[in-house]
């Protein structure tokens, strides 16, 4: 049989495990496995960062229910990629990096980019190890996927020596591995999905909460589907958006706090009791709050709150136990309860208010009024990124999302920096859709040059960058004869220039009217474009009754 290097099995063992995306900076010694992924029928996308690499790798995994790569090169790239497995390990999304390692026939000579990388990789992923002969290469990548792919999804790290991706062996040597199976959708026993609904049918203000593992599952018809049948009242956490589109009758989210601290009974979908729901503690919820918790993973069950009834199972085939029972005997909480009418009537209220602020003539502009220039022009079919302190915070209530999988954040770990290669990925994943990446300056600054890999790669990406001259906020000018404060920016950057130095074209909008000529001028284009919005320097966002963020 044919000689087989082991960049070529690494890159047939991919595609047998059905990884077709994978994003990479190459250099020593992976070069050859991105060249023989591509033979594989493998779409690489070089990028400018190992981090967006891995970022792109975890959106793609998330939206396609799958698995896809990023390669990076041994030492500094290596470890430039550890922040995104610990952002996919904190999000619960698979994806499976590749890391170029020095010889392992030069193991203690101080090798070129010599690292622990198995090492520094193991406390953010649920697989970490090195492959030592290029005739195992399948079975490592084959348990990796597993890993990945299984249970409660994360990250997982391949270590691969470069002397093992230049070996060659023959092909009838090579331990082939075949491609591991889907995970089952695990089903909950039948004496629990009584008890769940009883619970329900008990309480006087039912809440359902619809987290991004719903969207994971891909339950979004049989969330629709249990929300029409009980209609009970719901929030999605802000990935948890559009596994039921916004605007439907039944979402309370802006009616958020009142929702969170009157509920008697609330109901998780694929969503945690972490700080992102501030942990289900009072003030922000009822201290004898009850718990339906839907949940993957068991050790997750009752973390912060007892839970009452748990559902420990895939949310595609609870959901859809819950549904047949409720067909089997229909149940449907009172649409003119003193809690649904409350809540709607809270809702429509600050629905109102907002329409001033999105009218707005004031200049420099606040955030309102542009995003909702923005959320006006986007298609329905378009996937958002989204990332940056206000920016990423006022946008989750202004910005609408229809679809399950269609809207990237900071996330679960609160990252910043990875709207870039979110946005690569998500174009990749959605080919002929539209991609809005909208980044606040600050955190545009983590990867600015990935909008050259977007043109390169013909991707449509309309990047939009709020510019407010700092993080969180900054200045209109700096006064040099002081210290600079540590959060300020330079004002008034004219970031729409960096598409234009890429080849991408580029608008500077000061008023509303500019930024719907630029914003409709972008859709029309087929590649991407940058637009850069000037905000007021300290542009407010509405008070909120609570700090976004519980400490204590």
């Amino acid at each position: 049989m044919a000689e087989l290097s082991g960049a070529e099995i690494i890159a047939k063992s991919l595609k047998t495990q059905d990884v077709n995306e994978m994003f990479g900076v190459v250099g020593v010694p992976v070069g050859p496995i991105a060249a023989a992924a591509q033979k594989e029928d493998i779409r690489y996308v070089g990028v400018r960062h190992e981090q967006a690499a891995a970022y792109a790798a975890q959106a793609v995994s998330y939206i396609k229910g799958r698995i896809a790569a990023a390669l990076v090169v041994s030492g500094p790239g290596m470890t430039n990629a550890i922040t995104a497995l610990g952002n996919a390990e904190a999000n619960c999304w698979p994806m499976i990096l590749l890391g170029g390692a020095s010889n392992l026939a030069l193991a203690n000579r101080g090798d070129f980019q010599v690292a622990p990388q198995v090492e520094a990789a193991r406390p953010f992923v649920k697989y970490s190890a090195q492959c030592n002969d290029p005739r195992t290469i399948p079975v490592f990548i084959a348990t990796a996927v597993r890993e990945a792919i299984s249970g409660r999804p994360g990250p997982v790290y391949v270590d691969l020596p470069g002397d093992v991706i230049d070996a060659k062996v023959d092909e009838s040597e090579v331990q082939w591995e075949p491609r591991v199976a889907d995970p089952r959708r695990a089903k909950v026993a039948q004496e629990d999905i009584t008890q769940a609904l009883d619970a329900l049918k008990s309480a006087s203000n039912p809440l359902v909460i619809v987290g991004k593992g719903a969207a994971w599952a891909q339950a979004e018809d049989e969330v629709r589907e249990f929300l029409d049948k009980t209609q009970i009242p719901f929030i999605p956490t802000p990935m948890g958006k559009g596994v039921v589109p916004d605007g439907h009758p039944l979402d309370m989210s802006a009616a958020r706090t009142s929702a969170l601290r009157n509920c008697d009974v609330v109901f998780l979908i694929g969503a945690r009791f972490n700080w992102i729901l501030h942990f289900g503690k009072a003030p922000r919820w009822r201290e004898d709050l009850r718990v339906i918790q839907l949940e993957i993973e068991p050790e997750e069950i009752g973390t912060n709150v007892p839970t009452e009834v748990p559902l420990v199972g895939d949310a595609k085939a609870v959901m859809g136990q819950l549904n047949t029972a409720l067909e089997a005997e229909p149940w449907e909480f009172e649409d003119n309860s003193e809690w649904t009418q409350s809540l709607r009537a809270e809702t429509e209220e600050k629905r109102e208010r907002n329409q001033e602020s999105y009218q707005s003539e004031e200049l420099p502009m606040g955030y309102y009024r542009p995003l909702k220039i923005l959320d006006d022009a986007m298609p329905d079919d378009a996937i958002f990124v989204c990332e940056g302190e206000n920016t990423m915070g006022v946008a989750r209530t202004v910005i609408n999302s229809h679809h399950a999988r269609a809207r990237l954040d900071a996330g679960t770990w609160g990252t910043m920096g990875v709207g870039p290669g979110f946005a690569l990925g998500a174009a990749v994943a959605n080919p002929g859709k539209r991609v809005l990446a909208l980044e606040g300056d600050a955190a545009f600054g983590f990867g600015p040059a990935e909008v050259e890999t977007s043109v390169r790669h013909r991707l449509p990406i309309t990047w939009v960058i709020f510019n407010n001259n700092g993080i969180g906020g900054g200045l209109d000018e700096i006064d040099y004869s002081k210290p600079i404060p540590p959060s300020i920016l330079t004002p008034d950057v004219h970031y729409e220039k960096i598409g234009e130095a890429f080849g991408a074209p580029g608008y500077y909008c000061e008023t509303p009217e500019q930024l719907e000529e630029a914003i409709q001028a972008s859709l029309a284009i087929e590649g991407p474009s940058v637009i850069n919005v000037k905000l007021a320097s300290r542009a407010p966002r509405h008070m909120a009754k609570f700090a976004w963020l519980t400490r204590s």
